[in-house]
C-alpha cells in the first residue's frame, strides 16, 4: 500500500510551525508496513486542498490529511474533501454531545461555528477525539482510504494510535512491517562511505540500503519487511556482514544512537572518566558529553579557558608560550599539549582533553581560521596532539572541531 500525507495548514508553508505529523505518521506507518511515498504541505485554500487531493488520489491508496479541522473560517479540510469523494456533511451526535456537556461545565457558551468540529463526513468511521473537539475521518471510497486528523499533535497522535491504527490493521491485510536497522560511522566522510558501498547499493533489492550524513557522521540504514524484528535482522545479516568487513573501523554503534551516547556508553562500560579545557570550542564539548543522559559516571567536569590570562592563571601556561615575540601562541600544538597535561594533573582523570584554535570570523595571531589543535592525555602517557584545518562558519568550526575533538578520544579508547 502507498501513502501520502498533506499536511493542512499556511503556518506551516510560512514557517511559523514544524510539521512534526508527518514524521509521527510515518513512522507509525512504517510498522504497520505502510509505504509513505509523498509528504506535502498546502495552505489553507479551498482549491489548493482540493488540488493537492487530486494529484494524491492518482498516486496513492492511502491518504491521510493533517489539519483544517477546526471551528474557523479557514479549517476547510472537511467540506472540501466531502465534495472531492461526492458525499455530504452531518453531524456526529455523540462528538456533539461531548461539546455540549464540556461548554456546560465549564460555564462557557458554546458557539454556533464550535459544531463545525462535530461535523463528519457521511457514511464514514468517525475516529473520536479524546484530547480535543475535533472529530476526525476515516473512509474508503472507490478503492482508496482517507483519514483526516487534527493538527494540533496532541490531539492527532492520540486519536492516530487509538482510532486511526486499528482501522488501518482491519484493511491492510497480511501487511508485513517494515523493521529497519542503522549502522553509525565517524572519522569517515559520506562520499569516501558511499563509494566503498556503491556495488553494493546498486545491486540492492532487499534488504535496501540507504545513506545518511550529518555533522561529523554518517548512518547506513537497513530496511526490509518481516513478520518480526528478528527476522528481519536475519534478512538484514549478511549483507551487514559484508558492510562491517568493508567500513568497520569506522563502525561507532550498530543502533540508532548519537556519537557521543556510544563514546559515554564504552567509556563508562569500561569504568574511565573524562575532564575538558575548551578555548575556540566555548564548552562546545561538554555540551555535546553532557547531553547524554548518565554522563556523570563519566565526565568530571571542564573548564573553559579562552583568554591568555586565565589559560595562564588556571590551567598555569606559561605566558612565554602564549604571547610575545617568537612564542608559539596560544593556537598552537605546545598550549594545546600543556593545556591537556596540566588539566589531567589537577583532575586525575584517566583521559582529558584540550583544544586550541581559530574560530573566526578572521585570523588570530597570523593562523587561518578553522586551524584548530587538539590534546588527547591519558593518564600516565605521554600527550598526542592532532592539527586540523576546520572548513566552514565560526559556529562549524566550532561543532567541527568539538566532533573531532571526541572522535581522536573514541580512537584512543578503542585501541586500549
Amino acid at each position: 500500500m502507498k501513502a501520502e500525507i498533506i499536511a493542512v495548514g499556511t503556518e506551516i508553508l510560512l514557517g511559523q510551525i514544524v510539521n512534526t505529523n508527518a514524521k509521527y505518521i510515518s513512522e507509525k506507518l512504517a510498522q504497520l508496513g505502510i509505504n509513505v511515498y509523498f509528504q506535502i504541505a498546502v495552505g489553507d485554500n479551498k482549491e489548493r486542498i482540493a488540488e493537492a487531493l487530486k494529484i494524491a488520489n492518482n498516486r496513492a491508496d492511502l491518504i491521510i490529511c493533517c489539519g483544517g479541522l477546526g471551528p474557523t473560517q479557514d479549517d476547510l479540510t472537511k467540506d472540501i474533501f466531502a465534495e472531492f469523494v461526492g458525499k455530504s456533511i452531518e453531524v456526529h451526535e455523540p462528538s456533539l454531545k461531548k461539546m455540549s456537556d464540556l461548554f456546560n461545565k465549564r460555564g462557557i457558551k458554546m458557539t454556533e461555528n464550535n459544531i463545525k468540529q462535530a461535523y463528519i463526513v457521511s457514511d464514514c468511521e468517525p475516529l473520536q477525539n479524546d484530547t480535543g473537539l475535533a472529530v476526525g475521518v476515516a473512509l474508503t471510497e472507490n478503492n482508496h482510504h482517507y483519514i483526516l486528523l487534527p493538527g494540533p499533535p496532541k490531539e492527532l497522535k492520540p486519536m492516530f494510535d487509538r482510532y486511526a491504527v486499528p482501522w488501518l490493521q482491519s484493511i491492510i491485510g497480511d501487511e508485513q512491517p517494515l523493521h529497519s536497522k542503522f549502522l553509525k560511522f565517524a572519522g569517515i566522510g559520506e562520499s569516501i562511505l558511499e563509494d566503498r558501498l556503491k556495488d553494493l547499493m546498486e545491486q540492492q533489492k532487499d534488504p535496501s540500503i540507504a545513506p545518511y550524513a550529518k555533522e561529523g557522521e554518517v548512518m547506513i540504514r537497513l530496511t526490509t519487511k518481516a513478520e518480526t524484528q528478528k527476522k528481519a535482522f536475519e534478512k538484514m545479516k549478511s549483507i551487514e556482514n559484508e558492510i562491517i568487513n568493508r567500513v568497520g573501523k569506522y563502525l561507532y554503534a550498530s543502533e540508532n544512537i548519537t556519537f557521543e551516547e556510544a563514546l559515554i556508553n564504552m567509556m563508562g562500560s569500561r569504568n574511565l572518566t573524562l575532564s575538558v579545557a575548551e578555548s575556540c570550542t566555548g564548552g562546545k564539548i561538554s555540551e555535546l558529553i553532557t547531553s547524554v543522559a548518565g554522563s556523570s559516571s563519566v565526565y568530571q567536569g571542564g573548564i573553559v579557558c579562552y583568554s591568555n590570562q586565565f589559560k595562564h592563571e588556571y590551567l598555569h601556561i606559561p605566558l612565554a608560550v602564549l604571547e610575545g615575540k617568537g612564542a608559539p601562541g596560544a593556537v598552537s600544538s605546545q598550549t594545546a599539549e600543556l593545556l591537556a597535561e596540566n588539566l589531567n594533573d589537577q583532575t586525575k582523570t584517566d583521559f582529558s582533553i584540550s583544544v586550541t584554535g581559530v574560530a573566526g570570523p578572521s585570523e588570530s595571531e597570523g593562523k587561518p581560521v578553522g586551524l584548530v589543535f587538539i590534546g588527547i592525555k591519558q593518564k600516565d602517557r605521554p600527550v598526542k596532539v592532532k592539527s586540523v584545518q576546520m572548513p566552514g562558519s565560526r559556529e562549524m568550526v566550532q561543532l567541527r572541531a568539538a566532533k573531532y575533538a571526541l572522535y581522536q578520544l573514541w580512537k584512543e579508547i578503542r585501541e586500549i
